[in-house]
């Protein structure tokens, strides 16, 4: 029987010639990750082992990116005991602010995932690197200990559903609607614990950030992991900032998969979810069928939509128009390295004559955390993940997940509008 791309990646980790679904396995990793919510939690399950010393201090990483710059006493202490532990391990991948940004932008930036690793980190978006052919998932913060303490991780291998793309996208169509339009097609859960594998000839329409935006919300689906074919465009982006070998796997002709469905870029429309589930969602053409949906904030940025080309459409929607008056306007490059591009650029510059603030790397206001938390009864457009009642603050606020492309158009009108 053959495997899927995903099981080839574990079974080679797993130092075994074939693996199939529900197959338990302990697994070699090839990086571990956390962050300053998250790695506190682990750092003090470690002192319960009979080892406090990290498997390999490269294969670490630790960047604080959700409180950062520290927005209280909590946040502080949390990131001084990541600093701490970081400094007393050696550890060479520890991001300190200055330097740090959203994790899921900065590893691969980095040059710190490539095809063919497998990746476990205690953020639930860690299955963002399959945009470059790893397997990367998300897990709990012990987990995450025993990974450090071993350099090992017990695996169920993942069934797979397999998602044909074809055609090519329109102008304003990007990897944020393509994946939100499958979370509508199949749900929340239509994904529970399978890999959720990309491929096709319309691979090659997507560029790397659309890429990382879909692989980064197949957690939003329940995927296991979200994975694509190593192609052409992701041999480059790799050579480009990593140094490290990477192996491509791809699936056998006679892999088994639990569910096929095709999507066709050219037939896909700008698409939002409504809260309070991805799921939810309705396209930019049913959306002006209804009633004017008013809102009293944007943000773009994430570890879904804060990327350069992100910021590129946002700032083209915006060149030489002003936010509505009584609409705040947040934007978050997500690393340092895409603000000081925004910069050179001229985008933060446009962003500021139109209105908006521009924030330093964080993913503050995705998780209601700071830099945009919503009050009862307000309204949000985000490029962000989730839309959990509550989300981004009082649970009677109300989140709709849309693409850069979107929420810098509402930004202009609103209302949950398409650029003009």
């Amino acid at each position: 029987m053959g495997m899927t791309m995903t099981q080839k990646i574990l079974a080679n980790a797993a130092g075994l010639k074939e693996v199939t679904a529900g197959q338990l396995i302990e697994a070699n990793l090839s990086l571990v990750l956390g962050n300053d919510i998250t790695s506190p939690v682990a750092i003090k399950e470690m002192s319960k082992f009979k080892t406090d010393k990290v498997f390999n201090k490269d294969k670490i990483a630790l960047v604080p990116d959700h409180f950062v710059p520290n927005k209280d006493i909590k946040s502080a202490e949390h990131c001084k005991c990541v600093r701490e532990f970081a400094v007393k391990n050696e550890i060479t991948n520890y991001f300190e602010v200055g330097e740090m940004g959203i994790e899921h932008a900065l590893l691969p930036e980095k040059g710190l995932t490539v095809a063919g690793d497998v990746i476990i980190g205690a953020d639930s978006h860690t299955c963002t690197y399959g945009a470059l052919g790893a397997f990367s998932t998300g897990v709990g913060s012990t987990d995450m200990a025993a990974g450090m303490a071993t350099g090992k991780a017990w695996f169920k291998v993942p069934g797979a559903i397999k998602f044909n793309i074809v055609g090519k996208p329109s102008k304003w169509v990007s990897g944020k609607d393509v994946i939100l339009h499958i979370i509508g097609m199949i749900g929340v859960d239509g994904a529970l614990y399978k890999s959720m594998e990309f491929v096709g000839e319309g691979i090659k329409n997507l560029s790397m950030d659309d890429r990382f935006t879909i692989a980064n919300m197949a957690i939003e689906a329940g995927g296991k992991n979200g994975i694509f074919p190593v192609d052409e465009i992701a041999e480059n982006y790799m050579k480009e900032h990593s140094k490290r070998e990477y192996k491509i796997f791809t699936a056998d002709s006679d892999a088994v998969y639990d569910e096929e469905y095709t999507i066709d870029l050219s037939t896909l429309k700008s698409t939002v979810s409504f809260p309070h589930l991805p799921e939810n969602t309705h396209t930019i053409d049913e959306i002006e069928g209804m009633e004017p949906i008013k809102i009293d904030q944007v943000v773009i940025g994430s570890c879904t939509n804060g990327r350069l080309d992100d910021l590129r459409v946002a700032a083209s929607v915006l060149a030489g128009k002003k936010v509505k008056k009584g609409i705040r306007v947040i934007v978050i490059p997500a690393t340092q390295s895409i603000y000081l591009q925004a910069i050179e650029e001229g985008l933060v510059k446009t962003f500021i004559e139109a209105g908006a603030i521009v924030s330093t790397p964080t993913c503050g206001p995705c998780l209601g955390g700071y830099m945009g938390v919503l009050a009862d009864g307000e309204r949000c457009v985000s490029t962000t993940n989730r839309n959990f009642v509550g989300r981004m603050g009082h649970i009677n606020s109300e989140i709709y997940l849309a693409s850069p492309t979107i929420a810098a158009a509402s930004a202009l009108t609103g209302t949950i509008s398409r650029p003009l």
